[in-house]
């Protein structure tokens, strides 16, 4: 070979990989919530306009998620849960017993780590994993995936269709992460731009969040589902939502 066609072929090298960077970083864009519910409302969640999708991160949580059971069922709503398949293989009675309650199971990943970050091979193990501890306690197969911190990347769109696994992420959030947050403060950001068709995000754990951070959630909840009644708009899961039952059948 020639030596000047070596700087040549590094350079066609060093071109590929940034273009396959680009290409796995891509999905990120979906991130912002304006371009998102805008350019790709069924991954942003927008399904029928009489309904909005209530949906929690980060379960099972023993210290927290029981709360939010009583609640609903006080209220006889149901909602999704995308639990973090690290949280239950250690509270498994708990996933039990919300799927028994009669809401819907999805995956939020095995551990709560960007998606970004990790390969399609770690990405695709991280989803199976948790999808296949969810099916196995509970005997009923996920349907909905969303990634932590909402940020997708082509490994994990790859990853999720493999799995059966459909992405959504949501319309609104409660930014109910913070030691800030408040159940005043949650309803006000929820409420700002809710829209009926919405998917409405909180957490019903802290296990990634500020100490104590759920109780904001909680209490914000009444006011919440008062608020969706009085504008006529029905509360419930993903599966009401009309956005489909989503791939099935994927590979194992």
């Amino acid at each position: 070979m020639k030596p000047r066609v070596l700087p040549l072929l590094g350079a066609a090298a060093a071109t590929a990989t940034v273009a396959a960077t680009a290409l796995h970083a891509a999905p990120v864009l979906s991130t912002y919530g304006p371009l998102r519910n805008r350019l790709l409302p069924r991954l942003a969640g927008t399904g029928r306009p009489d309904h909005v999708a209530l949906t929690f991160d980060d379960g099972p949580d023993p210290s927290s998620t029981p709360a939010f059971l009583a609640l609903l069922q006080e209220r006889r709503v149901h909602a999704t849960f995308f639990l973090l398949g690290s949280m239950a293989v250690r509270a498994p009675a708990l996933v039990r017993e919300i799927a028994d309650a009669g809401h819907e199971l999805a995956v939020h990943g095995w551990a709560h780590r960007p998606l970004l970050l990790r390969g399609p091979r770690a990405a695709f193990e991280d989803l199976r994993r948790a999808r296949d501890t969810v099916a196995d306690l509970t005997g009923t197969t996920p349907h909905w995936f969303r990634p932590p911190y909402g940020v997708m990347s082509a490994g994990a769109h790859l990853a999720a269709r493999r799995l059966g696994l459909t992405p959504v992420l949501w319309t609104s959030w409660g930014e109910d992460w913070t030691g800030r947050a408040t159940p005043d403060t949650v309803h006000r950001t929820v409420t700002a731009d809710l829209y009926g068709g919405g998917t409405v995000l909180l957490h019903d754990s802290d296990c990634t969040s500020a100490p104590g951070a759920w109780r904001s959630a909680l209490g914000a909840l009444p006011r919440l589902l008062d608020h969706c009644a009085a504008q006529g708009w029905q509360v419930g899961p993903l599966r009401e939502h009309g956005l489909g039952a989503g791939p099935r059948g994927g590979a194992a």
